[in-house]
């Protein structure tokens, strides 16, 4: 389930990391995670649009978010799916599907076929990759 696309910005680490800060950069960057239930956008239920952390591209909206249980940000469907890469991760002894931005190429967090509705689909996403824009 690759999508191989040539993002639009492209910098070098050292430029990401005096942008985005340490701990940001761990998650966006180098494809960490944020601990559950830590995360400043979980309990977040106002109308508005969640956007890349690093670019500021539009990736989801209030009305795709729904509380998973799982600790993070959960939504059923990227806005526009194009702006999203998904790609296999066989990390940690496990297959999983990664998001990535497509704009930046920064790590979002991971895609199951656990949520609700008739998608079927949960984007369990790290509220440090992520800003939030009320409308």
């Amino acid at each position: 389930m690759k999508h191989d696309v040539t993002p639009e910005i492209q910098k070098d680490e050292a430029a990401w990391k005096a942008q985005l800060g340490p701990e940001r950069y761990r998650i966006l960057r180098e494809a960490g995670t944020e601990p559950p239930f830590s995360g400043n956008l979980l309990n977040v239920h106002d109308d508005g649009t969640f956007v890349c952390g690093a670019c500021g591209q539009t990736l989801f909206t209030s009305d795709a978010k729904f509380d998973s249980g799982s600790g993070w940000p959960s939504f059923t469907h990227a806005e526009q799916q194009h702006n999203v890469r998904l790609l296999d991760d066989d990390s940690h002894g496990m297959h999983r599907i990664e998001v990535r931005c497509a704009h930046c190429d920064s790590h979002l967090g991971h895609v199951f076929d656990d949520g609700p509705g008739p998608s079927g689909t949960r984007y369990c996403i790290n509220s440090r990759s992520l800003d939030f824009v009320p409308r």
